[in-house]
């Protein structure tokens, strides 16, 4: 993205992200799988890509994207995207469940401290810590843009 050209992600607001309770009952996405080595991704610009086509083909892009991952092994991740519905030719999933939201502003080099503050938060609420979902809520062209590179941790309790 050159200076002048127009943001594809539209500016977060962490305020409504950070330190929140969460819950979802059947919301809609969209499941991909991302290789990576050592927990880079490796063709994540290329799944996102083609899903996305998929997506706004169906009519399906829901009105506020979220986009997580769940970094399953140094090997592989699954990315999620929400839609509004199911979308042919994608692997539709529903997610439920309550989650706890705390909101990190930084490097992805940071994750694994971010990672124990999130830990340590949902300790301190007295929750049981299930699964750690990560919502990029920007890519990174539009997060150099911004010069912020905000990050949401959602802790599945």
């Amino acid at each position: 993205m050159k200076d002048g050209e127009a943001t594809c992600c539209p500016k977060f607001n962490p305020k409504k992200w950070d330190k929140k309770k969460i819950t979802w009952k059947d919301k809609f996405f969209v499941k991909a799988t991302v290789i990576s080595l050592f927990h880079i991704p490796l063709n994540f610009a290329r799944v996102m890509s083609k899903n996305m086509k998929k997506i706004e083909a169906a009519k399906a892009s829901d009105k506020e994207m979220i986009v997580m991952g769940d970094e399953m092994s140094p090997f592989h991740s699954h990315v999620y995207l929400s839609v509004k519905k199911p979308v042919e030719g994608c692997k539709d999933v529903k997610l439920s469940g309550t989650f706890l939201t705390k909101v990190f502003e930084g490097p992805y080099k940071d994750m694994r401290k971010w990672i124990r503050e999130m830990k340590d938060y949902v300790k301190k609420e007295k929750k049981e810590l299930k699964r750690i979902y990560f919502y990029y809520t920007t890519c990174p062209k539009c997060a150099e843009k911004y010069g912020k590179n905000y990050v949401v941790l959602l802790a599945e309790i």
